[in-house]
Formats: structure tokens, C-alpha cells, sequence
């Protein structure tokens, strides 16, 4: 099994505020750990630029334009109280989005089995025409329409795992009857959307889950989550190519959330999505990095999910 590893330095650039959360030293640790020689037999990839016209599928185009023209040369703009440019801010969202549409390119011409992409900033919040919770074009959403024009896959879908629901690709997907849209997060929390009702075009698939003090009570929860309502959902939709829009804010130790996961949470998800594409779409996926804000905990539980990937 092949698995590529999509990153790009300038992802680094993309500089926040002190004290942030997402700040750059998230994906330095990811790329440490993936650096490690364990990891040596992963392909690798530096991100192209996404162009304008690829970002447009899933953001107006005049939208695109203004946020980049918004980049600041110094110093930050404010886009809101969570979200945050620097100066190297439009070439990073460019690389982000340029990462998982090389990853859809690869994946869909078999030249690898399954792709990952270390990148920020993250996607998965980003509105039509609302950037937030720190992010700024809807990374997974790019790659997902992409794969369709590009490539004929018409049925995508993404699942997320992110502790935080993700209310910008379910906003982009749930008028679509051929993208789907599947997520497991904690509530109530940030963004306050993901209630069970929200079905979309019977395309939309949400279970929140509740913070549980007791040990292993979040991981049961979660299994229960996947094997009960999301994956019978995605078997039935029988995707083309599949997304994953992997957070690791769910971690024990992440310190925005309060679910309780551990590495070994994450490796099972991993081998139940692989498990359901190999059967539907020849193992086609693409994963991109969403939220993971304790270092340690997302360097380990990045690790464990791209040694899945691999087939470890």
C-alpha cells in the first residue's frame, strides 16, 4: 500500500496572533513525528498553489479575490475574533487547498493508494463566503468538487472526526444529493451547528457526542457513533472517492474540548474508513489535517493515523 505525505513549508508562514491556538508549531510537530524513520518508506509531496479557479468552485470568486487582497503586508488583519492573516497567510490557504487537490489528482489515477495532507491553516469551518474558526477556504470542499470535474468521481464524501462540527462543508454539501457530509463532534461546543436534524437532502449525517468525565465512556461513544449511524450511511451512499477531514481536538489532552480519545480511537476510525473504501471506491482517500491543538497529543495521534493509512 502507498500512501503519499502533501505538505509545503509556506504552510508554516502562516503566521497568528500570540497565545493562538493554531499557530505554526502545530504542523512543525507533525512533521517531526512523520519525519521520523518509521515513516521512511512514505512518498512525499510539496503542495502546488491552488488556483483561483479551484477555489471558486466551492467559494464566489469574488469572495477569493478579496480575501487574498486582504493579506496584510505586516502585522495581522482581524477577519473576526478566532481568525487571523499574516503576511504569508494567502500563500498558505493557496498550499492547503493546492495540497488536497495534488492528493486528489494522485489518488485518482492510482499513482498512490491514499493521501495525506499536513497543511494549515485548516478548512473545515470556512463558509461560502465567511472565513472562521480559524480557517479561510474550505480546504476538503475544494478537493471534493475538484475530484468531480476534474476526475468524474461524482459521488464524495467527507467524513470528519474534528471535535468541532463542520459547519462550512455541511453548508457547501447539503443541497447536493451526490456529496455527502458525515461527522461525529462534541455538543454544544463551537460552532453551536451539527444538531441530528440537519439532513441536508438526506445527505447530511451528524451524531454529536456529549463530554463524558468517565474513562473510556468517550471512546464507546464514539465507536457507537461510527458503527451505528456513519458508516451504514456511507456504505449506503457508495462514494466515489473519500475525504477525511481528520482533527485530533477530540484527544484526552486536547485543551479546547473536553471528549476523551486517545491515539487508539483514532486508528480505529482510520481502518473502519479504509475498510468501507476499499469496498466502494478502491481504497481511493484523501485525509488533510483539521484542528489538534495539545502538541504532543496531535504529533501522536497524526502519527498513528497516517501509519493506518500505510497499512501499519
Amino acid at each position: 500500500m502507498t500512501t503519499l505525505l502533501i505538505s509545503h513549508s509556506a504552510c508554516l508562514g502562516h503566521e497568528t496572533p500570540p497565545g493562538h491556538p493554531e499557530r505554526s508549531a502545530r504542523l512543525r510537530a507533525v512533521l517531526d513525528a512523520l519525519n521520523d524513520a518509521s515513516f521512511d518508506t512514505l512518498s512525499r509531496e510539496d503542495a502546488p498553489l491552488a488556483g483561483i479557479d479551484d477555489i471558486a468552485r466551492v467559494h464566489p470568486r469574488t469572495h477569493v479575490e478579496a480575501l487574498l487582497a486582504a493579506v496584510p503586508k505586516e502585522g495581522f488583519a482581524r477577519i473576526d475574533a478566532d481568525t487571523a492573516m499574516s503576511p504569508g497567510s494567502g500563500e498558505a490557504a493557496l498550499r492547503a487547498a493546492g495540497a488536497v487537490i495534488r492528493a486528489v489528482d494522485q489518488v485518482a489515477t492510482g499513482k498512490t493508494q491514499n493521501a495525506f495532507c499536513a497543511v494549515r491553516p485548516p478548512g473545515h469551518h470556512a463558509e461560502p463566503e465567511t472565513p472562521m474558526g480559524f480557517c479561510l477556504f474550505n480546504n476538503v470542499a475544494v478537493g471534493a468538487l475538484y475530484a468531480r470535474e476534474k476526475h468524474g468521481l461524482l459521488k464524495a464524501a467527507v467524513i470528519d472526526f474534528d471535535v468541532h462540527h463542520g459547519n462550512g462543508t455541511q453548508a457547501m454539501f447539503e443541497a447536493d444529493k451526490n456529496l455527502f457530509y458525515g461527522s461525529t463532534h462534541q455538543s454544544p461546543l463551537y460552532p453551536g451547528t451539527g444538531d441530528a436534524s440537519e439532513t441536508g437532502v438526506g445527505n447530511i449525517v451528524n451524531v454529536p457526542l456529549s463530554a463524558s468525565a468517565g474513562e473510556g465512556a468517550d471512546s464507546v461513544a464514539f465507536k457507537a457513533a461510527f458503527e451505528k449511524v456513519i458508516l451504514p450511511a456511507l456504505r449506503a451512499f457508495e462514494p466515489n472517492i473519500l475525504f477525511i477531514s481528520a482533527g485530533f481536538d477530540g484527544h484526552a489532552d486536547d485543551p479546547l474540548a473536553g471528549l476523551n480519545l486517545t491515539e487508539a480511537d483514532y486508528v480505529w476510525a482510520t481502518k473502519e474508513l479504509m475498510a468501507v473504501a476499499d469496498s466502494a471506491c478502491d481504497g481511493r482517500i484523501v485525509s488533510t489535517l483539521e484542528g489538534g491543538y495539545d502538541l504532543r497529543a496531535l504529533a501522536r495521534s497524526t502519527s498513528a493515523h497516517v501509519a493506518t493509512l500505510m497499512g501499519r
